[in-house]
């Protein structure tokens, strides 16, 4: 089958097109026909090689979202079958190819209202998202959360997920994306270019931290004691924690098929709306411009790549 690969660490020219045996179906898995898949900041970071331990071996298959159609189901597997529209978050990468392997207890079926580009946006952004806010945060109704990069790809489902649960919103983000932010349901915008959040927010129950560095130890002073900081990105500083009377944690996401089926849900609802800033071509050009797209930290959503 043909994949986008890497064979060493480094820029986005390293990603190139190969010929790669087609993945074999376990017993508990499924094979998907990819229609799209997306790239995600873990992608670039990956092959840049500032996350050696998650690369197994080369050519390393990168991409961590499938959307596509079933093409061959392991004989455990009970809940799909051949020609099922479904998505995912693989436990590992390898979704930049025409064919993926699956554990079928991580798949869901794509709501018929979305596309298979609209799906391939949605599993390890919302997901993140969804475990942030709800597992780690305990975010409820009627609490305030301050969710920095709004208009990213976490972000935007952040956004949409703490409305869905009811809360009250605070989102950094640039002015010009001040618009998209409101749309999706923020409550109080904030231009980060032009004002410091740590100064206009206080006594919020959740901050969402997709930044660190300075971002994350100024998030501290606008949480409540008892409030709870969640970040993405680094452990964040426990004396600082410790201080405000708050916790603080980082975590990775976890694939989980009953989280999925939550979103797909909302999605079917026309609760969770994703946002694609661009889409590109499965090709060794398309996959290069995605990257370096999504280097530039300045993507609105998702970067969705087409297969078909």
């Amino acid at each position: 089958m043909k994949a986008i690969v890497i064979d060493t660490f480094g820029g986005a020219e390293q990603l190139k097109e190969q010929e790669v045996p087609k993945p074999t179906c376990g017993i508990n898995q499924v094979i998907i026909q990819i229609h799209a898949t997306s790239v995600n900041p873990v992608d670039f970071k990956v092959r840049q090689g500032h996350m050696e331990e998650a690369a197994d071996s080369f050519p390393l298959i990168l991409g961590g979202d499938a959307a596509g159609i079933v093409a061959e189901v392991g004989s455990n597997v009970t809940q799909f079958r051949e020609g099922d529209r479904v998505f995912a978050r693989p436990r590992s990468f390898g979704t930049y190819a025409e064919y993926v392997a699956v554990d079928a207890d991580i798949i869901s079926r794509i709501p018929d209202n979305l596309s298979f580009e609209e799906a391939a946006a949605i599993p390890l952004a919302g997901m993140t998202a969804w475990q942030a806010l709800v597992d780690h945060a305990h975010l409820a109704k009627g609490q305030k959360v301050l969710i920095h990069a709004g208009a990213g790809g976490v972000g935007t489902y952040a956004i949409q997920i703490a409305k869905y649960i009811g809360a009250e919103v605070a989102a950094t983000a640039s002015e010009s994306n001040e618009e998209l932010l409101r749309s999706l349901g923020v409550d109080h915008f904030i231009n980060y270019k032009k004002e410091d959040f740590s100064e206009i927010l206080s006594g919020y129950d959740v901050v969402l931290d997709t930044m660190g560095g300075d971002i994350q130890r100024d998030s501290f002073k606008v949480l409540k004691p008892g409030g709870h900081l969640v970040s993405l990105v680094e452990q964040p500083d426990q004396s600082l924690a410790k201080e405000a009377g708050v916790t603080a944690n980082v975590f990775m996401m976890e694939p989980k098929g009953d989280q999925l089926d939550q979103l797909a849900k909302l999605a079917s609802e026309g609760k969770l709306k994703p946002v694609i800033d661009e889409t590109y071509d499965l090709t060794e050009q398309g996959l290069r411009e995605a990257h370096e797209k999504s280097e530039s930290h300045h993507t609105r959503g998702k970067l969705v790549i087409r297969a078909q």
